[in-house]
């Protein structure tokens, strides 16, 4: 009987923690997503249309952002980047 109370108490422990982390997964994305706009920017110099289109979504990104607004910000920056890939010729 020990063993199950332990064992259920491991349990309710690991679920409570695995929520509280996921509810920071939105913001997270939203900055990785920031970030690898960033970094494919310097691929963008020959393609002065995309590079300004990628300016423009950073900052917009982070205006939603910093409205909490984060599903918006995951929305822009995840299809810019598709678009840039798309763009690249690395994604299919």
């Amino acid at each position: 009987m020990k063993r199950s109370v332990l064992l259920g108490l491991c349990i309710t422990a690991s679920m409570m923690a695995s929520t509280s982390f996921a509810a920071d997964k939105p913001d997270d994305l939203c900055e990785v997503n920031i970030q690898t706009i960033n970094n494919m920017k310097g691929q963008l110099s020959t393609k002065p249309e995309l590079s300004q289109k990628a300016e423009a979504t950073v900052t917009r990104a982070n205006d939603l952002k910093a409205k909490g607004q984060i599903d918006n910000c995951v929305a822009e920056t995840s299809q810019l980047i598709s678009d840039l890939q798309k763009a690249d010729g690395t994604k299919n």
